[in-house]
């Protein structure tokens, strides 16, 4: 692939616009689970679909020379690539962690990495100084998500990856909010970009799929045994899907980033509304860094009524995003982070980390945003009327 052209024309431009046996503009999907072997002692390229299979490979070469990567490694879900990255790990190991992250993710490090000897310590990855006080000589990861889940904090990946690196530890960054449209760890010193390609990479609430990319061989090495020792592996169905929606990835990114700009700007303007957490106000504590490491804010971002009644009032009279679990889809989506991304986390952690029950989360579609705030402007006139806002 030719480093000339731009991240929108590589979407579409790639070594795999078109098959070179027939001439489709489309990969084929291959179904087969094991591949014909001609010799004994000299396999082909393929030999069982959990190793290879042509059609998973074509989209981890994709969203590795998307994300400026080395390679890729396409799982069953996002779980399932944080997991697998997660297994890299050894008993004894420590990790530090982003305080507010993705409520799975918070499980995974507190329920199963514990059992196995794993160490892990929660910290704001906002604060450089509060990161470098909880580094132990035993830390080997260090894990972002910037910005996070649903309190929409901005960590700088440059001065953390520095920081792991005076540590012999890696940095994991969790680029899923971003995409490499609008945000590219490896680029500034991460070690691994992990995705749900559930969300905006797919975006069309049709795929349950996991990502990630790893900066050099050694580690491709690594994770590549992981992936075919662990099996969590995307299915080839899947894999085309996943293909077919990164190939819209930008025009849907640029039009739910500026269309959520100006949703933030209208609730951030509203008495019924108590905050709002979106990078791309002036205001925000890392606004200089979100512009520094990403092109965008991105499509998400959380507000919080006045009280959890207000909240229930609100979601109860809103009609047009979808009130559900995910987000990163061609439709709105209003989540509840603390009966849905966050229901792992106990309440007194939530609460902790300022993730309260009058907060929700908002991935913005494709929508005309002029629809979205009429249909918001209802729903908060009911709910200022029923709770004297």
């Amino acid at each position: 692939m030719s480093e000339q052209y731009s991240f929108e024309t590589k979407l579409l431009h790639n070594k795999y616009k078109f098959d070179p046996a027939t001439g489709a503009v489309s990969v084929p999907i291959q179904h087969a689970s094991t591949f014909h072997q001609q010799e004994i002692d000299s396999f082909g390229k393929y030999d069982y679909a959990r190793s290879q299979n042509p059609t998973r490979e074509a989209l981890e070469e994709i969203i590795a020379d998307l994300e400026d990567g080395f390679k890729g490694f396409a799982f069953a879900s996002g779980m399932a690539a944080i997991s697998s990255a997660f297994l890299l790990l050894s008993q004894g190991d420590h990790v530090l962690i982003s305080e507010d992250v993705y409520g799975g993710t918070y499980r995974m490090v507190t329920t199963v990495l514990n059992r196995f000897g794993i160490e892990h310590t929660f910290v704001d990855m906002t604060d450089l100084a509060a990161v470098e006080a909880a580094v132990k000589p035993n830390t080997k990861v260090f894990y972002i998500e910037t910005p996070s889940n649903p309190l929409m904090k901005v960590t700088d990946i440059k001065a953390v990856s520095d920081l792991a690196k005076q540590n012999d530890a890696w940095t994991f960054v969790d680029n899923t909010f971003l995409t490499p449209a609008l945000q590219k760890p490896l680029s500034i010193g991460a070690d691994i970009v992990l995705h749900s390609a559930t969300k905006f990479l797919s975006g069309h609430s049709d795929v349950i799929a996991g990502l990630a990319v790893v900066k050099d061989e050694e580690l491709a090495k690594q994770l590549g045994y992981i992936q075919n020792s662990f099996g969590a592996v995307l299915g080839v169905q899947d894999c085309w899907l996943l293909m077919r929606g990164l190939k819209t990835l930008s025009v849907r990114m640029k039009h739910s980033s500026e269309a959520a700009a100006e949703i933030a700007t209208y609730l951030n303007n509203h008495p019924a509304i108590k905050k709002v957490y979106y990078p791309g106000f002036s205001d925000h504590p890392q606004f200089d860094i979100q512009q520094e490491q990403a092109t965008s804010p991105g499509a998400v971002f959380s507000f919080e009524l006045h009280s959890e009644e207000a909240m229930r009032t609100f979601v109860k009279n809103v009609e047009l995003p979808v009130f559900a679990v995910s987000l990163g889809a061609v439709e709105s989506i209003l989540s509840y982070p603390a009966k849905m991304s966050h229901a792992a986390m106990d309440p007194i952690a939530r609460q902790e980390r300022g993730i309260s029950d009058a907060l929700l989360r908002l991935s913005v579609g494709l929508e005309n945003p002029q629809d979205l705030i009429a249909d918001f402007e209802a729903a908060l006139k009911k709910t200022a009327e029923l709770h004297y806002i």
